[in-house]
């Protein structure tokens, strides 16, 4: 990642072909050893490739990757719409059980200032 950045950091300042000497250079100046097979790599799939195509191509594959897992019960909660009543019900009863279950548990591992 250090090298993408580095080479992204080239081009943005000008250099529309950085070599693996000028990666090093930018790598090199904030304390970074860089690996040679990792430089040509990066170097050989890129060659004569505009960056802004790469950056879109790679936004266009980051979009198609799921992200989610936090948002499925709002989503369960807003499609219920029929029992509007008993959605908020049932949201405020869990609240309470996890309000319940948090003041006894041992936080403290067992130790209290008047035992």
């Amino acid at each position: 990642m250090k090298i993408i950045a580095a080479y992204l950091l080239a081009v943005l300042g000008g250099n529309t072909c950085p070599s693996a000497d000028d990666l090093k250079g930018i790598l090199g100046s904030v304390g970074i050893d860089a690996d040679d097979d990792r430089l040509e790599l990066l170097l050989k799939e890129v060659k004569g490739k505009d960056i802004t195509e790469l950056v879109a191509s790679g936004r266009e594959k980051l979009a198609s990757v799921p992200a989610g897992g936090g948002g499925a019960p709002v989503a369960v909660a807003a499609a219920g719409g029929g029992g509007g009543a008993a959605a908020p019900a049932a949201a405020e009863t869990k609240k309470e059980e996890k309000v319940e279950e948090k003041e006894e548990s041992d936080d403290d591992m067992g130790f209290s200032l008047f035992d």
